[in-house]
């Protein structure tokens, strides 16, 4: 095989352009909403969105980790959690506009192939199936990056395709614009296929699989489940069936899908009829560490995270991942005793390694989502890097339920299926072991009280 090539991830970097680690507990930063704010270092906080000089800062780790990647992935979220009266048009495309700069100016040289997220539009989720301003300037933004029929495809609904730059691979990244299936999209809530972009993926994947191409889908918000939460989809279930469904058609020129917005590390199966995985989607860590205030997440908070992955450019296959982090905590203590200039980014994992399977392929995966269903030491691993290894509790049955059903079922029916037998076969068990300690309670011999 031809050597590897490799790539950066990087989603949600969620920049809080008022942060101010020095103000009152309750004022640090307006993405902190009324949570006071305690502990709030130089380098962000686990309640708050980034403050600038953590992106710097992970922007300065990317470039010396890994200088010179074949291309980047930047799969949207740009803005702070705030109320959508205190950002407006302008200051939503400012944002973007930073941070196209900071990326740019990261990879002079290099192409990224850009997403937008739920949090890049004013009024926030509100994105159109058709032609709108906010879409005209930030094709204008990233016109750099973007070929000349990329541009007109991207105004009209920010969804784009093109051949990867490097002349030694046949593949293919297709960008999509998965905000118009979001549930708490308005715009595109009656639609069948809002800016006929579903005919679109289906084109552009036929073709592919004519001129002999393998090919990358990249977006912001995934189909499926939220891991973290039980029963919180994302899509509107009709957009989710159909995006399951082309999947499944097309899988065959699939190498991997590569998406954001959970902010956390995770990934989802796809499979055939028969029940044979079939493709795989990677979710990537934030650079954010906002804690969600999302009703019954509990903790939902995260360690900055950013990701290299290794790929075989003659067939995209997937052949490792590394994520590195920003232990945040360590880097505020750090911060305290000495002024170093920027902290270090540690590598926090290597995907072969840490769950011992050969690459990053559907097959492979699978062998990771069984080793995290049955082994409570890799159900753990998983758990902890699930957050970015900011928490460390133990991941117990619930959890261990929630994630596996997130990872295994996107579709809306087989999801909520997974979870009524796997809780109720947990249920199950903890019955019989109660009754078993009890009867061992009734005939151990009777000690005098």
């Amino acid at each position: 095989p031809a050597a590897a090539g490799r790539f950066w991830h990087v989603t949600d970097l969620h920049w809080d352009p008022g942060y101010d680690a020095a103000a009152g507990a309750g004022q640090v930063c307006p993405s902190g909403g009324s949570r006071a704010v305690p502990a709030a270092g130089p380098w962000g906080s686990y309640l708050c969105d980034a403050p600038w000089r953590l992106l710097a800062s992970a922007a300065r780790a990317m470039k010396s980790r890994l200088q010179r990647p074949d291309f980047v992935l930047w799969t949207g979220d740009d803005t702070p959690h705030i109320p959508n009266e205190k950002l407006g048009e302008e200051k939503v495309l400012d944002i973007i506009e930073n941070l196209t700069s900071l990326i740019k100016d990261t990879f002079p040289d290099t192409k990224v192939y850009a997403a937008m997220g739920n949090h890049d539009f004013h009024p926030k989720n509100q994105f159109p199936g058709k032609e709108h301003r906010i879409y005209n300037r930030t094709a204008e933004l990233w016109r750099p990056w973007l070929n000349d029929a990329s541009v007109p495809l991207f105004r009209a609904g920010a969804f784009y395709s093109e051949k990867l730059p490097s002349p030694r691979t046949r593949g293919r990244m297709v960008v999509l614009n998965t905000n118009l299936y979001y549930d708490q999209n308005d715009e595109t809530a009656g639609e069948e296929d809002p800016g006929g972009q579903f005919q679109w993926l289906e084109e552009t994947l036929t073709n592919a699989s004519r001129a002999d191409e393998m090919v990358y889908i990249v977006g912001h918000v995934p189909p499926g489940f939220f891991e973290k939460k039980r029963g919180k989809p994302w899509f509107r279930s009709g957009f989710n069936e159909r995006y399951l469904k082309i999947v499944q058609k097309h899988h065959r020129v699939i190498a991997a899908q590569f998406f954001g917005h959970h902010h956390t590390d995770s990934f989802r199966m796809f499979y055939s009829d028969t029940g044979s995985p079939i493709n795989v989607m990677f979710l990537a860590p934030g650079v954010t560490p906002w804690k969600t205030t999302l009703p019954g997440v509990n903790n939902g908070a995260n360690n900055p995270g950013i990701r290299v992955i290794d790929y075989d450019p003659d067939t995209l296959q997937v052949l490792d991942m590394v994520t590195y982090y920003l232990n945040l905590t360590h880097a505020n203590m750090m911060a305290l005793t000495q002024k170093e200039e920027f902290p270090t980014w540690e590598e926090e994992y290597r995907l072969t390694e840490a769950f011992q399977v050969h690459d990053g392929s559907a097959r492979s995966m699978q062998t990771v989502l069984e080793r995290i269903s049955k082994d409570p030491r890799y159900l753990q691993r998983y758990y902890e890097f699930n957050s970015v290894s900011y928490d460390l509790t133990p991941c117990e049955e619930a959890c261990r339920v929630d994630h596996v059903c997130a990872i295994r079922e996107v579709d809306f029916t087989k999801y909520n299926e997974c979870v009524k037998t796997s809780s109720s076969a947990s249920a199950v068990i903890s019955g019989w072991l109660l009754l078993f300690c009890l009867l061992l309670g009734l005939l151990s011999p009777q000690r005098a009280l």
